[in-house]
C-alpha cells in the first residue's frame, strides 16, 4: 500500500525553527504574529515577487511566486523568483530584507529556507539544484549558496523537529538571547518573565527535594 500523505509543512517554518523553535511554535502552532519595522521591511520587498508571473531576461525564464511542493518530506511553500537556466535547470534566488553582511547564525536560518526550495525544485522538476542565492534588498547583493550535502541534512533535521514540535502542541522556552532583540513576536514570547519564571520554578523545585 502507498504511505500514507505527510500532513504539509510550510517552507517557512523551517527558517523561523532554526532561527528559534519558540518563535516557530508561536507562529505555526499557536498561529500568532505581530508586524515589527524588519517584517514590514520585508513584505514591503516580497510586494515585487509575489504577484505570479514570468519573464525571459538574459536568456533565463525567470519565474515569480512559484508555488512549491516536496511529497517526500511534506513540504509546501512559494519562490520568490525561480530562474530557470537554458538547459532547464531551475535556479532558487529568495528575498530578504537587510545586507547580506548577516551574523552567521542568522544566515545559516535563510541558507535552510532556501536549501529547502532547492529540494521542492528537485522533486517537482527531476533535476539536480546544486545551488541558489539569497537577494538582500539593502546591499543589493546576492549571497550564493550551495547547496551541499551538509546542508540537505539540516533541511531534513529541521523538518523532523518542526514535526515534533507541531505534534507537541506546546511552547519550548525562550531563547532569551541577542536573537530577541529584531524579533517581531518579542512582546507576546516575553523571554525575560518567561525565563526568570522557569528558574524561580527550578529554585523551587531544588528546595522542595531539600525539604524531603
Amino acid at each position: 500500500m502507498p504511505a500514507e500523505p505527510l500532513d504539509p509543512i510550510a517552507i517557512s517554518a523551517l527558517q523561523h525553527w532554526s532561527y528559534c523553535p519558540r518563535q516557530c511554535a508561536l507562529i505555526h502552532v499557536e498561529q500568532v504574529f505581530e508586524d515589527n519595522l524588519f517584517t514590514q521591511r520585508g513584505q514591503a520587498l516580497h510586494k515585487r515577487v509575489d504577484d505570479p508571473g514570468f519573464e525571459v531576461r538574459d536568456g533565463l525564464r525567470v519565474e515569480r511566486a512559484l508555488p512549491l511542493f516536496c511529497d517526500r518530506l511534506g513540504l509546501v511553500g512559494k519562490g520568490d523568483v525561480v530562474e530557470f537556466m537554458p538547459d532547464g535547470t531551475p535556479y532558487p534566488v529568495e528575498y530578504k530584507h537587510g545586507s547580506r553582511h548577516k551574523r552567521a547564525d542568522i544566515a545559516a536560518c535563510d541558507d535552510v529556507q532556501l536549501a529547502a526550495q532547492a529540494v521542492c525544485l528537485e522533486e517537482m522538476f527531476g533535476r539536480s539544484v546544486p545551488e541558489g542565492a539569497l537577494y538582500y534588498a539593502s546591499s543589493r547583493r546576492r549571497r550564493i549558496v550551495v547547496v551541499d550535502d551538509d546542508l540537505r541534512a539540516r533541511v531534513e533535521a529541521a523538518v523532523c523537529e518542526v514535526r515534533r514540535l507541531l505534534v507537541a502542541g506546546k511552547l519550548p522556552s525562550p531563547l532569551n538571547d541577542d536573537h530577541c532583540r529584531a524579533c517581531s513576536l518579542r512582546d507576546l514570547c516575553q523571554p525575560e518573565a518567561t525565563s526568570r519564571s522557569a528558574k524561580r520554578s527550578v529554585v523551587l523545585s531544588s528546595l522542595f527535594e531539600l525539604e524531603d
